[in-house]
């Protein structure tokens, strides 16, 4: 029998539990950090180093975190429905804790392209320095889309979205736009859940069911419905 067809939205929150901190919880810092100033095309070319320390920092960050039991759990969703992870998290904890289909709405930590060409995408364990060039001669800048930035995954979204049975968030505000659209693209009929420690406003929305929990704690539950309901 074919397994229905599962979409995760994932947010800060998922992986604040395994240490990696989310600015909006901070008072508008990151790190210590503005975010205009170090993750903006305007903060690039103000100061690129950095912003080029920054991320380097977060990609030893995120290289020492280890995956958390959301993550596991969202993985192994994939024994019962066809599984996509769509997330909003730069890091890449989803893929370490099993889960073999995932989209990266906001770019990767370990990849890093081109400042003139997207399409000039490499990966990056370690820093990425001022001179480092693609193969255009360009500098080399992290594949991240910063803020006043395009979305270009978005398109990429929409339609699986669309063919969800059963759509999920887990660990985002849904104040961060065009990812937190996705919700609205899914079908009116189909069960949609909210997995967060403070559930965000709604009330627009069909078929909620609200978990407000914790992502490892509110994923145990979010597993327990969604396996009586296959």
């Amino acid at each position: 029998m074919q397994k229905k067809k599962l979409v995760v939205l994932t947010g800060a929150g998922i992986s604040a539990e395994s240490g990696l901190r989310t600015f909006r919880d901070s008072d508008g810092l990151w790190e210590g950090y503005q975010i205009e100033d170090v993750a903006t095309p305007r903060a690039w070319r103000k100061n690129p180093q950095l912003v080029l320390d920054f991320y380097n920092y977060r990609r030893r960050d995120v290289a020492a975190a280890q995956p958390n039991a959301a993550h596991f759990g969202l993985a192994e969703l994939e024994h019962d429905f066809d599984v996509t992870i769509i997330t909003q998290n730069i890091d890449d904890l989803h893929e370490r804790g099993g889960s073999t289909n995932v989209l990266h709405l906001h770019g990767e930590i370990f990849k890093m392209r081109s400042e003139r060409d997207e399409e000039l995408l490499y990966e990056i364990k370690g820093d990425i320095n001022l001179g480092d060039t693609a193969e255009d001669g360009a500098q080399l800048r992290p594949n991240i889309v910063w803020f006043e930035e395009a979305v270009p995954m978005i398109e990429v979204a929409v339609p699986v979205v669309h063919q969800a049975d059963f759509f999920a968030v887990v660990g985002t505000s849904l104040v961060v736009y065009p990812a937190a659209g996705l919700i609205t693209v899914a079908d009116d009929a189909i069960p949609k859940f909210i997995v967060d420690k403070k559930i965000p406003y709604t009330s627009a929305i069909h078929n909620v069911t609200a978990i407000e929990k914790p992502a490892t704690e509110g994923v145990k539950d979010l597993r327990e419905i969604l396996l009586r309901l296959k």
